[in-house]
């Protein structure tokens, strides 16, 4: 590895409009596991001025059978969406919960998507879809994650947090954070820039003699308390850069000011480019689908052997087929980090002892047939708690058994 480098990562809000339209898509897994823990659940929003767009695929017992919804379940799925972005905080003319147009175009899973999928007497339940799924852990910060990605979560997630109160009331929904660092011996040593673009009331900006200077300024000094609050102070210097809306003006905002889809913002929802990643998105998605609980678990994996102390970084790659159960390959790069003793082949052959890294197997591991989608869907679903609590795949308990394994 390089001795010294940049490295950027960046993060969204709940309001920006990608990140709308992946809360709605879990919020409507979530709904479906509630009815029944087996739903089938492939739920794509679109979202633009005053319109929210469902399509997809669904199966959930006493819901959606036989191609009928059960009385009420169209009007309980709307209020749902709704409520959704009600929480998230949109009341502007161009995208306000309670007036905008909802469609709804969820229908019946495919017969022959099933067909491979579900376990039977002569076969265990396969992936719901081919594809390659990354997971990634390092022991940059206390979350082990990549310090430039938690940073940038971690900004948007307390300006949120602040607007919802009430203690900034000049924000508004919609926001982007990045945060660029240098690093030096593999270990983040400076900010070298930070840009935070928010959403704000009207006037709260200052381009070109327009706007409101001192208005400006509060919303500025604002965003830089916060930034001093989330970064080691070891990293801001007299060198750090700030852009602070650096456009100027941000009124027009999350799907006023620009569509949203599902599943658009899949670097920000793993590692923030510090790993690679496989191509599929979470959101939307109900836990038979590898793109989602294989990704999950290759997280909690790498994790654990961070955590164990085994490596200081660790990549683990999971390959699948539609309809087979189990992975096709087992990959471990441990980046050159490794602890004395350790090496990946070992891992290769020791990790799918320890979990069963088939679809059901995954699920029954780290209990995913539950409604806790939503909580992801925003900030990350990686390095972090909710409500709290750490995702199950957050969890370290494979620590001891992984330290046992290298102690011979």
């Amino acid at each position: 590895m390089r001795n010294s480098f940049l490295f950027t990562s960046e993060s969204v809000s709940e309001g920006h409009p990608d990140k709308v339209a992946d809360q709605i898509s879990d919020a409507i897994v979530d709904l479906f596991l509630s009815k029944d823990a087996e739903a089938r659940v492939a739920c794509e929003t679109m979202t633009t001025t005053q319109l929210v767009v469902l399509a997809g695929e669904i199966r959930c017992r006493g819901v959606y059978e036989n191609g009928a919804w059960a009385d009420g379940a169209l009007a309980e799925i709307e209020r749902t969406v709704r409520g959704v972005v009600k929480d998230i905080g949109y009341e502007q003319s161009g995208f306000h919960w309670e007036s905008f147009r909802f469609e709804n175009n969820l229908h019946g899973q495919s017969a022959h998507i099933a067909q491979g999928v579900d376990e039977a007497a002569d076969k265990d339940e396969g992936a719901g879809d081919q594809g390659i799924m990354f997971g990634y852990a390092s022991n940059e910060t206390p979350d082990l994650m990549p310090a430039t990605l938690d940073y940038s979560h971690k900004i948007l997630e307390r300006m949120a947090a602040d607007r919802k109160a009430g203690t900034a009331p000049f924000l508004e929904p919609d926001a982007k954070s990045q945060v660029t660092l240098r690093y030096a011996n593999e270990r983040p040593v400076e900010a070298t820039a930070i840009v935070v673009s928010t959403q704000h009331a009207p006037e709260y900006y200052w381009h070109h003699g327009a706007g409101d200077a001192e208005k400006y300024g509060a919303l500025r000094s604002y965003v830089e308390a916060v930034i001093a609050d989330i970064l080691p102070a070891d990293l801001l210097t007299a060198n750090t850069v700030y852009h602070i809306n650096p456009t100027g003006r941000f009124e027009i905002g999350g799907p006023d000011g620009d569509a949203g889809l599902t599943g658009r913002k899949i670097i920000v929802d793993t590692y923030g480019g510090a790993a690679p990643h496989g191509g599929g998105a979470f959101s939307g998605k109900d836990p038979t689908k590898v793109d989602r609980s294989a990704a999950y678990v290759t997280r909690y994996l790498a994790k654990n052997v961070v955590a164990a102390g085994l490596a200081r970084r660790c990549t683990i790659q999971l390959s699948y087929a539609i309809g087979v159960a189990e992975p096709l390959s087992v990959y471990v790069d441990l980046h050159g980090t490794a602890a004395p003793g350790v090496d990946e082949a070992t891992l290769e052959q020791l990790l799918p002892q320890l979990v069963r890294l088939t679809p059901k197997g995954i699920r029954t591991h780290l209990g995913l047939n539950k409604p806790i989608y939503q909580k992801t869907a925003a900030y990350g679903h990686f390095g972090r708690t909710a409500d709290g609590e750490f995702f199950p795949w957050e969890r370290t308990d494979l620590v001891a058994k992984l330290q046992a394994a290298f102690a011979q």
